[in-house]
């Protein structure tokens, strides 16, 4: 039996019952409209931890800190996070630095600094204002509504905060899983993103905790692409308090599936918001890969595609040119037949068995003009299925990051 899992209204990171949460501006970023440049996540309950890390060879010490502290042995209370530097490429005091905020945040709430997580965002090789640190964190005041406060304390280049939350019913307990991101550019993770923080207040196995994030982070964050750049800062966590009071979630069983599939739509998401939202973008790019001799081989050529600079600046100029996306998802070195490839955008098929077949030139630029743009690859092998999504590339794009710091 598949439980359903329904939309929470308004959902955010402290949808979840027993977390709380919420923000400060200290100034590390200049000043603006309901800025903040601190946050702080909190669970009066420990809970258990899963995450995911960025593979960069260059790291932040904030992820070395708090990868050392999540663990199926391990349970957190807080998060603290801030914007403005991301505190890599600094030396010696990024690790002393990232300890002494999480010391300071778990003063502050009562918990140990080891049952405390450090994440930063922000500009590399400029290091963490601790002064304000110490100044700012215990101003903080953790509410339940404090979720939408803790979304923008994390923004950098972001239009907009990416917020979510989901439920489903076990036995007539309901179980929620709540979550917000951050991301705009240097979008193209490898086992992590950016920064994204989820919670549940099921009560959930160790084991499966880390299996499920690990599995839906395969499937929404490792799938989007902004520019092809990957952070030295990367880090998703799950957070598990057991608040709802249900039975152990641990695999097998009907609340198991709900829960990674409720797990698997805030991941997704919050992925494809990033995407939408990337820096100087003005169309989201959905690419579906299917009938490929295997799944991993779907994700793997959408994800080329969808990362493709040529297909990006063809979306972006409206051009339908569909050797540009024949080229990435053969840059994939898949196993596949050219002759009997279709292509599709948005629905409009372009190409079939391989070569372009006639069609309306207009409608498929029309299509190009919307503000989502869907592309498909029917590699017709086998059944594996993949998707992926990016973003358009614009002259506001380069503008913006060729002069970032200045």
């Amino acid at each position: 039996m598949t439980l359903p899992i329904e939309s929470v209204p308004n959902g955010t990171v402290t949808s979840a019952k027993g977390f709380s949460a919420g923000a400060v501006f200290a100034g590390i970023k200049t000043p603006g409209l309901d800025k903040r440049d601190i946050g702080l996540l909190y669970s009066e309950r420990p809970c258990a931890v899963a995450g995911t890390f960025s593979q960069n060879s260059i790291l932040s010490p904030t992820v070395t800190l708090s990868r050392s502290r999540v663990g199926v042995e391990k349970q957190v209370h807080a998060i603290v996070v801030n914007s403005g530097c991301a505190n890599t490429a600094v030396g010696e005091h990024g690790i002393l630095d990232a300890q002494e905020m999480t010391e300071i945040a778990a003063t502050h709430l009562g918990v140990t600094a080891e049952q405390t997580l450090v994440c930063s965002t922000g500009v590399i090789g400029v290091e963490i204002p601790m002064a304000l640190m110490r100044e700012f964190i215990p101003q903080i005041e953790a509410t339940e509504d404090g979720g939408e406060e803790f979304a923008r304390a994390i923004l950098t280049t972001d239009k907009r905060t990416k917020e979510i939350a989901v439920s489903f019913d076990v036995d007539g307990v309901t179980h929620t899983v709540g979550g917000v991101s951050k991301g705009s550019g240097m979008i193209h993770p490898n086992m992590a993103t950016m920064l994204a923080f989820t919670t549940t207040d099921a009560n959930v196995d160790p084991e499966f905790l880390q299996a499920t994030l690990s599995a839906a982070v395969k499937l929404s964050f490792n799938q989007i692409d902004v520019d092809g750049d990957q952070s030295t800062n990367d880090t998703v966590t799950l957070m598990a308090n057991g608040a709802a009071g249900g039975s152990k979630i641990s695999g097998g069983d009907a609340a198991s599936e709900a829960f990674a599939e409720a797990v698997l739509k805030v991941c997704q998401h919050l992925a494809i918001e990033i995407a939408r939202d990337g820096e100087g973008a003005t169309k989201l790019i959905e690419v579906t890969v299917d009938g490929a001799h295997s799944n991993d081989d779907a994700l793997l050529a959408s994800r080329e595609c969808a990362a493709s600079l040529l297909v990006k600046t063809a979306v972006y100029g409206r051009d339908p040119n569909w050797g540009r996306i024949f080229m990435a998802v053969g840059k994939a070195q898949i196993p596949l037949d050219e002759s009997k490839i279709d292509c599709y955008v948005n629905d409009i098929q372009i190409v079939a068995e391989g070569k372009a077949i006639s069609y309306n030139v207009q409608s498929v630029v029309s299509a190009l003009g919307g503000d989502e743009v869907r592309l498909r690859v029917a590699l017709n092998v086998g059944d594996g299925y993949g998707r992926a999504w990016g973003c358009d590339l614009t002259e506001e794009y380069v503008v913006f990051n060729s002069a970032y710091t200045t």
